[in-house]
């Protein structure tokens, strides 16, 4: 299965419907709370091109983007193959 890594903030309702559609689909997540920033934040940063907004998604080290992204990803039929 594909390493999924998603970072988050407490009470994000973007992030709680990201880990809806993941958990949904059965995917294995390393979920990694930036709420207090902090290194991880610094570092998600870095990995989205500058984006500082939650959550952004990795799949196997690509960069998908946030919910919404993550979402439209779905409806198009292109998350089932990734995550296979």
């Amino acid at each position: 299965m594909a390493k999924i890594e998603i970072y988050t903030k407490a009470f994000c309702p973007f992030c709680i419907r990201a880990k809806r559609l993941l958990d949904g689909k059965g995917a294995d997540y390393a979920e990694y709370d930036i709420t207090l920033g902090g290194r991880e934040r610094d570092e998600m940063i870095q990995r989205a091109g500058g984006r500082s907004t939650v959550p952004q998604i990795f799949i196997d080290g690509r960069h998908i983007g946030g919910s919404d992204e993550l979402a439209a990803l779905d409806r198009e039929g292109g998350l089932d193959p990734l995550l296979a």
